[in-house]
C-alpha cells in the first residue's frame, strides 16, 4: 500500500476558490463577455482503490487493490453575444466507455440584446433560460457529485447510492430574485432519443411521440449569501413523467461509479471482471423507469468553515416490464473547510437507501482533502457500506475500505 500511495502523489505533483460551493452558477464557467468569445477548458481525475468485499453466502469475485481508470473531461464554452453562451462537453475517457463521446452540450441565455425592448431587459434582469441536451437539474445532489473526471466539487470519492442524474434534452427556465429561486424544465426524459422501439417478447413495434411522454420537472427554494462567513441554501425538487419509454433519471450516470467491481458476484464468464460493462457498482435504484414521480428537499448551509449538506428524496413509478417501484433515501454530509484561504477540508457522509421490499443499504464515508491551488484537489476517504436482506448475497455483505482520488479542473 505504501508504494501505491508513493505513486499517486507523484503522479498527481507532476501533474475555482478553494472548495466554494457552486450550485446553478456552475453553469456557465465563463460569465458573458464579448470580449472573450472561446473559453477552453478540461477535468482530469485518477483514483487508487483498496476496498475489500464480501456477501453471506454468494461468492464474489476477487478485489485487487490498485489505480483504476484515470477519466478526463474536456469542455468548450463559446460566448455568441452579450449574455448568450454555448457550453459543449465531451468524456474523453470514462468507466463505462473507454473512448471518447459526447456527454452532452447546451445554450445559456441571460440577456436578449437583439430585442430592443426597455421591458424585456428589465424582465432578463430576473429570467434566465438553458436549453440543450444536457445535465437536467432536478435537485441539488448533482451539484455536489463527480462527474467522470470533474472532481472537484465533491468532497467525497463516492456519489450518492441513489444517483439521480441524467443527461437529455431539455429546456429549463428560471425565475431569480433577492434569493428567491424558482425554475420549471421539460425534458424526453431519454439519454438516447428514438421514435421507435421494438418488444421482442411481444414481436410488437411502438411509435414513440416525445409530445405525449414529456416528463416536467421543478425547484423552488431560497439561496442567499447574507456576508462572507454565512450562507443558506433551501430547495424543493420535483419530477413528474407520467409515460416515459426510457426515463433515465436513475440510469443516466453513463460515466460510472468510483467504486470498481464491489459486491460482483461470481457468474463464471469473462463478464464478471469488466468494469465497464458492470458500470454501476456500489450503486442502487429503479433504473430505466416508465412512470417516474420524484421529489428531492435539500439543505446547504456554510457557517465560516462549517458546511452542511443534506437529502431527502422519494421516487415512484413504474418500471418498464410494468413493476411497481418505491425508493427512497436521505443524506447528511458535515464538513469543516480550514486554512487560510480554507485551502484543506475534513467531513463525514451518511447516506442510507431503501425500497419497497426488506432490502436496506447505508454507507458511512469519512474523508480529508487539500487544494494545493484552486484548481487542484488531493482527496483521501475511508468507505463502508452496508447490504441488509438482499437475496443475491445471501441475505447481505458489503464492502470497505480506502479511496484516495485527484482531480484537476480548468
Amino acid at each position: 500500500m505504501k508504494n501505491i500511495v508513493a505513486v499517486f502523489f507523484a503522479l498527481m505533483l507532476s501533474a475555482g476558490a478553494f472548495g466554494q460551493q457552486k450550485f446553478e452558477e456552475s453553469f456557465v464557467g465563463a460569465q458573458p463577455d464579448t470580449a472573450r468569445k472561446v473559453r477552453i477548458g478540461a477535468d482530469f481525475a485518477l483514483q487508487i482503490q483498496a476496498l475489500e468485499h464480501h456477501a453471506d453466502t454468494a461468492r464474489l469475485i476477487p478485489l485487487g487493490k490498485g489505480i483504476t481508470l484515470p477519466t478526463a473531461n474536456f469542455v468548450i464554452e463559446g460566448t455568441l453575444a452579450d449574455g448568450i453562451v454555448v457550453n459543449l462537453e465531451t468524456y474523453l475517457s470514462s468507466r463505462h466507455h473507454n473512448d471518447t463521446w459526447v456527454k452532452g452540450g447546451y445554450l445559456f441565455v441571460d440577456k436578449l440584446p437583439f430585442i430592443k425592448s426597455p421591458a424585456i431587459t428589465r424582465a432578463m434582469d430576473f429570467l434566465s433560460f438553458r436549453a440543450g441536451m444536457m445535465e437536467i437539474n432536478y435537485g441539488d445532489a448533482h451539484f455536489r457529485r463527480t462527474d467522470n473526471g470533474k472532481a472537484l466539487r465533491n468532497p467525497f470519492v463516492g456519489n450518492y447510492i441513489i444517483d439521480a442524474f441524467t443527461v437529455s434534452p431539455a429546456l429549463e427556465i428560471y425565475f431569480n430574485t433577492g434569493g428567491l429561486l424558482l425554475m420549471g424544465g421539460l425534458t424526453t426524459g431519454n439519454v438516447n432519443t428514438t421514435l421507435s422501439s421494438y418488444s421482442a417478447a411481444t414481436k410488437q413495434y411502438t411509435a414513440l411521440n416525445a409530445g405525449k411522454e414529456l416528463a416536467v420537472y421543478g425547484k423552488a427554494g431560497f439561496d442567499k449569501a447574507f456576508n462572507d462567513d454565512f450562507r443558506f441554501r433551501l430547495t424543493l425538487s420535483g419530477y413528474h413523467a407520467a409515460k416515459n419509454h426510457s426515463g433515465a433519471l436513475y440510469f443516466g450516470d453513463r460515466a460510472g461509479s468510483r467504486y470498481y467491481l464491489v459486491m460482483q458476484r461470481v457468474t463464471g464468464n469473462a463478464g464478471d471482471v469488466d468494469a465497464s460493462a458492470n458500470f454501476q457498482t456500489g450503486q442502487w435504484g429503479p433504473g430505466t423507469t416508465n412512470k417516474d414521480n420524484s421529489a428531492m428537499l435539500n439543505l446547504f448551509t456554510k457557517f465560516h468553515g462549517l458546511e452542511v449538506f443534506g437529502l431527502l428524496e422519494k421516487a415512484k413509478g413504474t418500471l418498464l416490464n410494468g413493476n411497481n417501484f418505491d425508493f427512497g433515501q436521505y443524506a447528511v454530509e458535515g464538513l469543516y473547510r480550514f486554512g487560510t484561504d480554507e485551502q484543506f477540508y475534513a467531513g463525514v457522509k451518511y447516506n442510507a437507501a431503501k425500497n419497497d421490499t426488506p432490502a436496506r443499504i447505508n454507507r458511512f464515508e469519512a474523508g480529508a482533502g487539500w487544494f494545493p491551488v484552486k484548481n487542484l484537489v488531493i482527496k483521501a476517504e475511508y468507505v463502508k457500506q452496508n447490504y441488509k436482506n438482499f437475496d443475491v448475497y445471501g441475505g447481505g455483505g458489503g464492502f470497505n475500505g480506502f479511496m484516495l482520488e485527484s482531480g484537476i479542473s480548468f
